[in-house]
């Protein structure tokens, strides 16, 4: 109904000047006449005038407020037209319901005194809300040295310290668990992430000695991409000369993208061929054997710090491989380039030495797992359609070990000739 209230200031009121001041705060005379209409609720003749209003069909409403309750409502026998009797009836009927409505105040004058609380309201909130905001900043800071002094992973730290400050800025309270999970279920995440939220709050509140009943959200196992080997070589082709070592690395090790990204000078044997490992996330130590391919690509980094491929930040660096990627799978008309990730060489690794050995033990040695439940996500059955090789013969010891560090696998031995194989 109020849609239908067109507002009309009063020629009586000038909002915010000293010469004319607001008509509440008028000069009350003739305010108690007689002909002025009680107040509904107290009864009180003694009135301020309003500002008008007018419907939209042009009945002029006058407005009172009390000076004994504070009580603003519509003059009820104002409605001043002289239209046919049919029409008259049904305006009247209109206006009346629209100026006996009792919460009817929405388009009045405010004065200047309201106004100035109103303000000074809004300041208030605003001055808690920085409150609450420093409060929330502070406490995320704390919680990442209790992090850091717990031993906990830098990965670690960066990803629940991430967490909080995105859940703080969503408007979720760090000290209201029933915030943090009105919040989170709002949200359009996986359930693999939910899941990563509630297990981050659930650390935050091991540190202020909190306790909560945390929600249920479980991750849906998918099965990885597995690329093939050619469109893997293909990726490592279309990098530049850093990105292409590094990504080789992955692809003979299946090491984690951070402990090639944490690989020192002093872990390279340029004499034996062999590249030690670092572990991360608890996992044991592993030494490999690489090809002179990879040894010669690692050759060319510059030699300017201890780590092989320098001290910039590896999440720096992933948007550099995101864009060659781009480039790679443009150039090639082949999409299935930008579904590899820096991990997918991990799931790659693990498959293909599975469908080689058939030996899962081998392949957890090989990704430095200490239970085998973690090697079982990373291995899949995978049925190649093209089960086609390429066959070498060698002759003798060295052919033998020159085929042996290309890739290729013995078979047998006939006429005195050794079999080798490798899957095209």
């Amino acid at each position: 109904m109020a849609g239908l209230i067109a507002e009309a200031k009063s020629p009586d009121c000038v909002f915010g000047t000293n010469s004319s001041p607001c008509t509440c705060k008028s000069n009350p005379e003739n305010s108690a006449s007689p002909l002025n209409p009680p107040c509904p609720k107290c009864g009180s003749k003694k009135l301020w005038r309003d500002a008008k209003r007018y419907s939209v069909y042009g009945d002029e409403i006058q407005r009172w407020l009390c000076r004994d309750c504070g009580h603003r409502f519509s003059d009820p026998n104002d409605v001043k037209n002289s239209w046919g009797n049919q029409e008259k009836t049904a305006r009247t009927q209109l206006s009346n319901d629209i100026k006996m409505a009792p919460d009817i105040v929405t388009s009045c004058q405010i004065c200047v005194t309201e106004t100035k609380n109103l303000v000074a309201e809004q300041q208030t909130i605003e001055v808690l809300r920085r409150n609450e905001s420093s409060s929330a900043i502070g406490k995320i800071v704390e919680y990442e040295f209790w992090m850091l002094k717990q031993g906990y992973a830098k990965s670690t730290i960066e990803c629940r310290v991430k967490i909080m400050k995105r859940l703080t800025k969503l408007g979720a309270s760090l000290y209201d668990p029933e915030s943090i999970k009105e919040i989170t279920a709002r949200q359009s995440w996986s359930d693999g992430r939910k899941e990563i939220v509630v297990e981050a709050y659930t650390n935050f509140l091991i540190m202020v000695k909190g306790k909560w009943d945390p929600p249920r959200y479980h991750r849906i196992e998918k099965i990885p991409f597995i690329p093939t080997e050619q469109e893997i070589d293909q990726l490592i082709a279309g990098c530049g000369e850093k990105s292409a070592a590094l990504l080789q690395s992955l692809k003979e090790t299946g090491m984690r993208i951070g402990e090639a990204w944490n690989l020192k000078w002093i872990d390279i044997d340029f004499v034996n061929t062999t590249l030690s490992v670092t572990p991360e996330k608890g996992s044991h130590a592993r030494m490999f054997k690489v090809s002179n391919k990879l040894l010669a690509m690692i050759n060319l980094m510059p030699k300017k710090s201890a780590k092989i491929f320098g001290t910039y930040e590896l999440r720096g660096y992933r948007g550099s491989f995101v864009g060659q990627r781009k480039r790679t799978a443009r150039k090639l008309q082949n999409p299935r380039i930008n579904q590899i990730t820096f991990h997918t060489f991990r799931h790659w690794k693990a498959t293909m030495e599975y469908h080689k050995t058939k030996d899962i033990l081998h392949v957890m040695r090989l990704l430095g797992h200490k239970n085998i439940k973690n090697t079982l996500i990373y291995t899949q059955l995978v049925t190649f359609q093209n089960d086609d090789y390429t066959c070498k013969v060698a002759t003798n010891l060295k052919e033998a070990a020159e085929l042996i560090e290309a890739g290729y696998e013995y078979v047998c031995e006939m006429d005195s000739q050794k079999l080798f194989r490798k899957r095209k």
